[in-house]
C-alpha cells in the first residue's frame, strides 16, 4: 500500500474512527477533542512558543515514560511542545508538567490526524526545531510532511513487538518509507533494533527504557510505607487491571481463607474501568472501600479485604504501600503492562504469562530475581500469599529489584545526546 492508498483509506474510515473514539470517551470521561480544530491542525491562539523542542506521548503509559526526557528539555532551558492523542494522556501532561506551563516553557496540544494537509498545518503553525516520537507512534503522512518541512524526527526508547512488524508490513510502502525517513531510532532492546530495521527504519542505536529513568517521588514513598505500617497486617497490590482481569482477581481473592488477614488494593489501568471494578467486587460480596471516596486514607480495618484504588497519579504510592505488588494486564492476553516502576520502590512483583510488550524487560527481571512469572490470577495470589510468609526472600527480591532498576538507568542522557537539538 502506497501513502496515497493509505490516504484515501484513512478519509474512508475517518468517521469510524471518531464513533469509536467518542465510545472512548464517554466510557474514559473527559475532553478529547474529536472534532476540535487541533485535531485538523488548525490553532486559533499563536504558539506561544518559539523553535521548541516536541515531544509526542500518545497516553497515559507513554506520557509517564516521557517525564524524565522532558523534564530534562525544560531543565536545560528549552521550550517543550507535549502533544497527546487521549485524553488521559493530556490530563497526565497537564498534572506532571504545571509548573512549565505556568510559566510559558510547556505548551499541550493534540496531535493531528494523519491527513496530509492536518500535519502540514501543524508543522507551519508551531515550527519544531525537532520531534520525539515516544516508543512507536510512527505516522506516514507525519512523517512525510516533516521531512518536507525539515523537521528531524526522531523515534525514542523505541519499542517494536513481533505483531508490530507483522503490521508494519501489512501497511507496506507507506509504513516502510515513514521509518526510512526517521532522523534517528533509539530502540530500548536489541531485539526492538532488530525487529525496526526489517521494518525500514535506519539503523537503531540502543539507548534502553526511558521508564527507568522516571523519578519515583519520594513524599509518595514515605506516604506508601507509613500506610503499610499503619495497615497491621499484610497488603498486596493488584495493579493496571485491565479488561476480564478484574473478575480473574476477585475469583482467586474467594479462594483466599478468611483467617488469612490480607488486604488487597485492587487498581484499575484506566479511569473508565473503576466503577466496573466495583461492580465486580459489589457482585462477588467482597468488602471494599474506595480511595476517591476518602475510604483508605487510612487502612481500613477488617472485615474490609480491598481497597480499589481509583485514582490517577498514585502509582508510586501503591506500590510503596505493598508488601507485594501483582502486575496485571499481563493475566488476560494483552501484552502486559510495566513492572518497572514496581521494582523501582523495591517491592517483589509477579506477572502472569502474557507480556509481549514488555518481554525484555520481564525476563531480565526474571533473570536479575526482582520478578516471578506465574500461569494465572490463582498462581500469583499464591505466590504472593508465599512470599508473605518468608520474609528473608521477601527482602532478597526487593533488593535485586532495585539493583536491576539503577542498572538500566541512563536511557535519558543517552536520548537526549542524540536528539539534534542545535
Amino acid at each position: 500500500m502506497n501513502r496515497g492508498l493509505y490516504t484515501v483509506c484513512l478519509r474512508a474510515l475517518a468517521p469510524a474512527l471518531w464513533l469509536w473514539m467518542a465510545a472512548r470517551a464517554r466510557k474514559a470521561g473527559g475532553d478529547w477533542g474529536i472534532l476540535a480544530p487541533e485535531r485538523f491542525g488548525r490553532h486559533a491562539l499563536p504558539p506561544g512558543l518559539r523553535s521548541p523542542v516536541w515531544v509526542h506521548a500518545v497516553s497515559l503509559g507513554e506520557t509517564r515514560a516521557a517525564q524524565p526526557l522532558v523534564q530534562a528539555l525544560l531543565d536545560r532551558g528549552l521550550p517543550v511542545l507535549l502533544t497527546h492523542t487521549t485524553a488521559t494522556g493530556r490530563q497526565e501532561g497537564a498534572r506532571r508538567f504545571a509548573a512549565a506551563i505556568a510559566r510559558g516553557q510547556l505548551r499541550q496540544a493534540w496531535l493531528p490526524y494523519d491527513f496530509p494537509q492536518a500535519a502540514r498545518r501543524f508543522l507551519a503553525h508551531f515550527r519544531p526545531r525537532c520531534g520525539v516520537l515516544i516508543e512507536r507512534e510512527v505516522w506516514p503522512n507525519l512523517l512525510a510532511e516533516a521531512r518536507a518541512a525539515g523537521v528531524p524526527m526522531v523515534l525514542a526508547s523505541a519499542r517494536f513487538s513481533e505483531s508490530s512488524l507483522r503490521q508494519a508490513r501489512w501497511l507496506g510502502r507507506a509504513l516502510r518509507e515513514a521509518y526510512a525517513g526517521l532522523h534517528a531510532v533509539l530502540a530500548q532492546a536489541d531485539d526492538d533494533a532488530r525487529r525496526l530495521a526489517l521494518a525500514g527504519a535506519p539503523p537503531a542505536r540502543v539507548v534502553g527504557n526511558l521508564k527507568f529513568d522516571m523519578a519515583i517521588p519520594a513524599g509518595a514513598m514515605q506516604a506508601g510505607m507509613r500506610w503499610r505500617a499503619q495497615a497491621g497486617r499484610p497488603v498486596v497490590a493488584i495493579a493496571s487491571t485491565r479488561e476480564g482481569e478484574d473478575e480473574m482477581f476477585v475469583q482467586a481473592l474467594a479462594a483466599v481463607p478468611a483467617a488469612e488477614p490480607l488486604l488487597f488494593w485492587l487498581i484499575p489501568r484506566h479511569p473508565q474501568r473503576f466503577d466496573s471494578a466495583a461492580a465486580v467486587l459489589e457482585a462477588a460480596g467482597v468488602p471494599y472501600v474506595r480511595r476517591s471516596q476518602g475510604a483508605t486514607q487510612e487502612p481500613p480495618a477488617p472485615p474490609v479485604r480491598v481497597a480499589l484504588g481509583d485514582t490517577l497519579g498514585e502509582m508510586p504510592f501503591y506500590y510503596a504501600s505493598a508488601d507485594v505488588a501483582i502486575v496485571a494486564g499481563s493475566f488476560a492476553p494483552l501484552g502486559g503492562q510495566n513492572l518497572i516502576e514496581a521494582c523501582a520502590t523495591g517491592t517483589p512483583v509477579i506477572v502472569g504469562p502474557h507480556t509481549h510488550h514488555f518481554a525484555d524487560a520481564v525476563r531480565d527481571a526474571v533473570a536479575a530475581g526482582a520478578a516471578l512469572q506465574v500461569a494465572d490470577a490463582a498462581a500469583a495470589l499464591r505466590a504472593a500469599r508465599d512470599l508473605l510468609g518468608d520474609a528473608h526472600r521477601r527482602a532478597a527480591m526487593a533488593q535485586a529489584a532495585q539493583r536491576w532498576t539503577a542498572r538500566h538507568r541512563g536511557a535519558t542522557r543517552r536520548i537526549m545526546e542524540a536528539l539534534p537539538l542545535a
